[in-house]
């Protein structure tokens, strides 16, 4: 009874904690708002629901959108969806994380290992070098090439036949190495003052051309993928003990493990496609959230996405906050993480947790 009241305790707290970092970024960054012109902005957008709704409905632009102030105009379309889409990103990349772990049965395991992060990034730099002046068709290539790499892996896998799981971690590995090739031979070609730093800054990872339009595409994924795996998550305790219990437990491993790991690529391919790379959060964020919520994955899935979701947050304020240039949020994570990551291992020595 008391580890579920301490267990509540901790949600709680990792909620206000989240809601206490949107203000915080909400607020942050080159244009400074107050909290009053923030509660002046939305008493001015409730106001005018009525003509905004008809005026949509319409196809016109609505004229509020003419009455705000610089100020306003960024706060609406700039830093709400990129605070929005900070949290989905760092949740989804978190709770991917931590299904990969638990799938593969490895602690050091991250969203990466079948490639996605390395297929997507391939893509992003491909759409770059093309011809074309519309960035929707570097994402979908990025997207597309991501789950291209899924597919290759557990081709690849399938086609070994051989101890599966150990197989895909493997398969994963090379069709990681033959897209981070690929992308070598990109940035040798690419032209090196209008293509190559666009491509080194996709791979660095960051949130700058989030536009409302891509956090409204991506929040069906991660509500979704976090949904599915919470209501999944006894059925992921069992798939962690392996395959030979599991089915003795009466689940069928491998249909279970096809599911969650499609919807895992699914979500890290979108986030890819979207912000680019961004390291660390799917691998340290999952063992934070194991040492504070416990092992078993119905209490620590809820803590994973609210840490994940509050990092993610919280480093790209400060991406954009505490130098005179905005620099890529992956430099920030990275950064923190590996600090955080080497702290986490001599905190857990000697107890098994490795």
């Amino acid at each position: 009874m008391t580890r579920c009241i301490s267990f509540k305790y901790l949600l709680l707290l990792l909620s206000a904690s989240l809601a206490a970092g949107l203000g915080l970024s909400a607020i942050s960054g080159r244009v400074d708002m107050t909290h009053t012109e923030i509660l002046d902005l939305a008493v001015k957008l409730s106001s005018g629901t009525g003509q905004i709704i008809s005026s949509f409905l319409q196809g016109d632009s609505p004229e509020l959108w003419q009455e705000l102030t610089a100020k306003e105009s960024v706060f609406l379309w700039i830093r709400m969806p990129r605070c929005i889409m900070a949290v989905l990103v760092g949740a989804g990349l978190a709770v991917s994380g931590a299904v990969y772990q638990a799938l593969f049965r490895n602690p050091l395991v991250s969203p990466d290992i079948l490639g996605v992060s390395a297929g997507c990034t391939f893509g992003a730099a491909l759409g770059l070098m093309l011809p074309i002046d519309n960035f929707g068709t570097v994402h979908l290539l990025s997207f597309s090439f991501g789950i291209i790499a899924v597919l290759l892996s557990a081709g690849l896998a399938k086609a070994i036949a051989v101890k599966p799981v150990i197989v895909l971690v493997l398969a994963g590995m090379v069709v990681l190495s033959f897209f981070n090739a690929l992308l070598m031979v990109i940035k040798y070609f690419a032209d090196p003052y209008n293509q190559l730093p666009g491509i080194i800054f996709w791979v660095m990872g960051s949130l700058t051309r989030v536009t409302w339009g891509n956090t409204l595409f991506m929040a069906p994924f991660a509500l979704a993928g976090l949904f599915t795996f919470i209501i999944l998550s006894y059925r992921l305790n069992i798939l962690s003990l392996g395959d030979i219990q599991a089915r003795s437990l009466g689940l069928n491993p491998v249909l279970f493990r096809r599911l969650l790991i499609t919807m895992s690529s699914f979500m890290v391919a979108v986030s890819v496609s979207t912000c680019g790379q961004i390291a660390w959060i799917g691998l340290i964020i999952p063992h934070m959230a194991r040492t504070l919520a416990g092992p078993a994955h119905e209490r620590m899935l809820p803590v994973t996405a609210l840490l994940g979701a509050l990092f993610l947050l919280l480093t790209d304020t400060a991406a954009r906050s505490l130098f005179t240039s905005e620099i890529p949020v992956g430099i920030i994570t990275a950064l923190t993480g590996a600090p955080v990551f080497a702290f986490l291992l001599y905190k857990n020595r000697g107890t098994g947790w490795m």
